[in-house]
């Protein structure tokens, strides 16, 4: 039985009305961003962290044309800002702000996360990477890495580092050499890394390994002396300073990064889009100067290779935490 003319007309309405909210959706995600966009720190205002996504937010901005939001959440070493920022919509319009921390090291220090690291994000780009540099007081008798770990193999245990904390990435970075080398020294964690410098200033303790910005000024007035950095390549800010593996400790590399991501599910398109506009900021001589300013890469890496250096950092750092069986107090 043919249909009739009625009952043709009727058919094609409907289709019609189902295919305008399909035209729609086709449009606002072609139109995407149309909305500000949040990015979300998991830290405090006023840190490393927070500064470098308030300067890629202002330059971002005018790249899609709209508004970047900065919002801040901190607590348990990041946790709860990547959280949040995992369970937030794939739509692109929330990202966070992910690191070395949260992706690498908390995994293996935290029962419950609230995130997977390599399941719950999707990379887009690392946004500064900074070597970390190897420093001691002045009083130490030790003008180079063989000789500070002669020292630490001759007194088991009673040397002693310092870091802003347990399981951060001065502890991870100091950990790794004692595993690397099987030497032994003592941990003194302190609630942030202004604090444990002015102790090895004092002399009250033996070395640290932190950013080259904290360190230098007193490496540059003769209080503290550096005696290695903990990249593969040396540092263009410190060019005559050895590298770990130059000073004696082959295969050490140890980076201190960050970057961004969306929420699994984020549009591929979105990604890509994202991807492009921050690699552009990132290759511009005005961020390789202000990175530059404080001894750090800018980044700028595709997704995948991101992606590729989180699975990395996450094995050979869980490596690390379960053979010194770090935990957190």
């Amino acid at each position: 039985m043919r249909p009739t003319r009625r009952q043709i007309l009727r058919l094609t309405g409907s289709l019609c009305a189902l295919a305008t909210p399909i035209a729609s959706l086709k449009a606002q995600g072609a139109a995407w961003p149309n909305k500000p966009i949040r990015i979300i720190v998991p830290g405090g205002a006023g840190g490393v962290t927070d500064i470098r996504a308030r300067w890629l937010g202002e330059r971002l901005g005018p790249v899609l044309g709209q508004l970047i939001v900065v919002e801040n959440r901190p607590g348990a070493g990041g946790n709860l800002g990547t959280a949040a920022g995992a369970r937030s919509a794939p739509d692109g319009y929330t990202l966070v702000i992910v690191h070395i921390g949260t992706m690498a090291i908390n995994p293996h220090l935290y029962a419950s996360l609230g995130y997977d690291p390599l399941t719950d994000l999707v990379p887009i780009t690392r946004v500064g990477a900074g070597p970390q540099v190897l420093a001691v007081h002045k009083g130490v008798p030790a003008g180079s890495l063989a000789e500070l770990l002669s020292l630490a193999r001759a007194k088991p245990g009673e040397l002693t580092f310092v870091s802003p904390g347990i399981g951060t990435p001065g502890h991870l970075a100091s950990s790794l050499l004692l595993h690397m080398t099987g030497t032994q020294a003592t941990h003194v964690p302190y609630k942030g890394g202004g604090q444990a410098v002015v102790d090895l200033v004092a002399g009250h303790v033996t070395w640290t390994i932190d950013s080259l910005t904290l360190l230098k000024p007193f490496v540059e007035d003769g209080r503290l002396r550096a005696l290695a950095v903990t990249s593969a390549q040396r540092l263009k800010a410190m060019p005559d300073l050895p590298t770990m593996a130059e000073a004696g400790v082959p295969g050490y590399d140890f980076t201190a990064w960050a970057g961004l991501a969306a929420p699994a599910g984020t549009p591929d398109p979105i990604i890509q889009k994202l991807y492009g506009a921050i690699a552009g900021i990132l290759a511009t001589a005005e961020a390789r100067d202000w990175f530059g300013s404080f001894g750090v890469e800018p980044g700028g890496e595709p997704p995948d290779v991101f992606a590729a250096l989180i699975r990395a950092e996450y094995a050979k750092l869980g490596e690390v935490i379960r053979a010194t069986g770090i935990k957190v107090e």
